[in-house]
């Protein structure tokens, strides 16, 4: 069996093990279609890509001959880009400002077709990250219910420490002030402890298709 399907199905055993809700984003991004494709034969639906542009070349014709798939925005969506988002992405991780909730809201109903959407909270308030801040979190929120969005859960990037449970713990006080039931949270290096923290998508890249170059 191929080292790719290999990972998955390990990765997998260890998260049913702590939360059987929690779903893999295999992160493809950089990667080639054919490097990915055992993973795709294997059934795997989730996958993960942070530009725009390379997921349009890599993925349309992939997705076209597999419905199955759903692709997942988890980098910095730019208002600019929004129209070529829809349809090829059915998820967005990283809505944080109203201009960009316009910018879909208004795009979704051109296409006809409306996303999943997160939420992305800085949830390390660090400058160098995007997110919406703690502190401005609850009057966006209100404020986006305007928009006629798909918000179904939170997404976030915490600081490069060694233990990210203070942060996951955060993310599940945020989530619970609202009516969202999704987190998006946990990579290679801490998934197992997202997962314990009731991680619903973890976002895994090299512990599937191996180092980047």
């Amino acid at each position: 069996m191929h080292d790719i399907v290999n990972n998955l199905i390990l990765i997998n055993k260890e998260l049913s093990a702590i939360n059987s809700d929690t779903k893999i984003i295999a992160v493809s991004k950089t990667f080639p279609i054919n490097h990915i494709q055992p993973a795709i034969d294997h059934g795997h639906i989730h996958f993960g890509e942070n530009k725009v542009q390379e997921a349009l070349e890599k993925w349309t014709e992939t997705k076209e001959k597999n419905k199955s798939i759903k692709l997942h925005l988890i980098g910095k969506l730019q208002t600019n880009k929004v129209k070529f988002c829809l349809p090829l992405f059915d998820f967005i991780h990283s809505l944080d400002n109203i201009k960009l909730a316009d910018k879909i809201a208004n795009e979704q109903i051109k296409k006809n077709f409306k996303p999943k959407l997160f939420i992305q909270v800085n949830i390390g308030e660090e400058d160098q990250k995007n997110g919406v801040s703690l502190r401005e979190f609850e009057v966006f929120y209100k404020k986006i219910e305007d928009f006629e969005l798909d918000i179904i859960g939170l997404m976030c990037i915490p600081p490069f420490v060694a233990d990210t449970q203070v942060y996951f713990e955060k993310m599940n006080n945020i989530r619970a002030k609202t009516t969202l039931t999704e987190l998006s949270m946990g990579m290679s290096n801490d998934y197992l402890l997202a997962a314990k923290n009731s991680a619903t998508y973890v976002r895994i890249g090299s512990k599937i298709f191996g180092q980047r170059s």
